[in-house]
């Protein structure tokens, strides 16, 4: 009764909104990307696939879960060699570092949560097991997985303290579908007690902690070899992920430093890729010399003439913030000024780099909180923002330890919680069964040699 309910309310939602989304798909990129993917036209590669393993479908919904699930999608190709793995995305962005790091060839939108979409898609790839990266469960994709006999698991499963209200008032929604999930790998003993809480069945919830511990920047990528020659040796301050009315602080804390005679140039990494032009409107109107990281090519590695102290690069490409971090001699980690939960510091982290973070960082708390503990992370309010980044380069131009330090803590913290990754094999594997765990078990024993 409950997915008949959902399912009359989604497709009186889809009929009252159809002006919308036709007008967004007629004037933006946004909408119209995949679209016959998302409404369950499977594309022929799928639909007559020439490799004839069984498959194994990930879904990460966006970067963040794309890069969660990185090492993992790369372990579990190496371990379970007898499977075809497979990932979905939700968003552009997501599908655009998807195709990147794992290939075109197997990297598709995720359908909409409407029966006849998720239906065609499990009837074309008729997976094996059906992995969701955090906690994207919607109710057709998990209905129709289950009516087919097709087992579920989630991995870095979290539930976050903005989300958790919402999840509690909706769980008798959610418990008819949590009960049956095979496997749930959570972040936190926190999030497995949410999990718990909202119906998933205790033997087959388990903490595997943060597979983002294990994700380490791949090969060096393109900007930061073209910074790291244009830069010739001036400070740099990587303001990543930034979000609307954090590019104010950042343009204000450079013109203050720049004016008292810090040598600096900011790196600003907008979160969003629609937000790119708007905030190149708001460099140009700030009268501070800029250039966009989409004009450079890696020949101009060896040149420092259109780049110098005082300016700011605006990172306008996807899959290149987490190897610019380890240029940074400060990282602010954005999402954290304003209201919307923080992203994650663990990137910064790996290269031991003094890491500043505003006071929101709901969506990241567990982490947040190992990096304060350690001391190898600070908590800054905007009107802050300029005097600790200043107090941190100054330390470091003097030749002061406590800033490396700092940085040394944030990777210390970043390697002691690794693991989470040849946990989740482990139980992927021991899920499809006992000749693919022994698999498995073997591969990584001789990756671990």
């Amino acid at each position: 009764m409950i997915l008949i309910l959902y399912n009359l309310a989604l497709v009186l939602g889809l009929i009252l909104s159809a002006p919308w989304w036709l007008w967004q798909m007629a004037t933006t990129h946004k909408y119209r990307e995949g679209l016959l993917d998302r409404l369950g036209f499977v594309s022929g590669r799928f639909r007559t696939r020439s490799d004839t393993r069984p498959v194994v479908w990930i879904h990460a919904v966006s970067v963040g879960e794309v890069l969660a699930v990185s090492r993992l999608v790369a372990e579990l190709d190496a371990a379970l060699a007898g499977h075809q793995i497979l990932i979905s995305t939700t968003t552009r962005t997501g599908q655009a570092l998807a195709r990147q790091r794992f290939g075109a060839g197997r990297v598709f939108y995720c359908p909409l949560d409407l029966f006849w979409a998720v239906g065609a898609w499990l009837n074309a790839l008729r997976p094996e097991l059906l992995i969701l990266a955090e906690t994207e469960f919607w109710p057709n994709l998990l209905a129709g997985c289950f009516r087919r006999g097709i087992p579920v698991a989630v991995v870095n499963a979290r539930i976050s303290d903005r989300s958790w209200p919402r999840y509690r008032r909706l769980r008798g929604l959610w418990g008819g579908f949590l009960s049956r999930l095979a496997l749930v790998l959570a972040q936190t003993r926190v999030d497995a007690g949410r999990l718990l809480e909202l119906g998933c069945r205790a033997e087959r919830v388990s903490v595997a902690g943060n597979l983002k511990f294990d994700v380490r920047a791949g090969d060096e990528a393109d900007a930061t070899r073209v910074l790291r020659g244009m830069s010739m040796g001036v400070p740099i301050l990587v303001a990543g992920s930034t979000l609307e009315g954090e590019e104010t602080a950042v343009l204000d804390a450079h013109r203050s430093l720049v004016a008292s005679g810090q040598p600096l140039i900011t790196v600003l990494a907008p979160r969003h890729p629609e937000r790119f032009d708007y905030v190149a409107a708001r460099l140009d109107a700030s009268g501070i010399p800029w250039v966009r990281r989409s004009a450079w090519n890696s020949k101009q590695a060896g040149s420092a003439g259109s780049l110098r102290a005082g300016h700011i690069v605006l990172l306008d490409t996807i899959g290149e913030l987490a190897s610019i971090y380890s240029l940074a001699a400060v990282a602010f980690v954005g999402g954290s000024l304003v209201q919307a939960g923080g992203h994650n510091p663990l990137e910064p982290a790996q290269f031991g780099v003094p890491i500043l973070m505003g006071p929101n960082y709901a969506n990241f708390r567990a982490i947040a909180d190992d990096l304060l503990i350690a001391r190898a992370m600070r908590i800054v309010r905007r009107e802050e923002f300029a005097g600790v980044i200043a107090e941190l380069l100054v330390e470091q131009d003097s030749g002061g330890a406590a800033a490396r330090a700092m940085g040394e803590r944030a990777r210390a913290v970043f390697e002691q919680q690794a693991g989470a990754t040849g946990r989740c094999v482990e139980a992927i594997a021991s899920l499809l069964g006992a000749g693919v765990a022994d698999a498995a078990a073997a591969v990584q024993a001789e990756r671990g040699a």
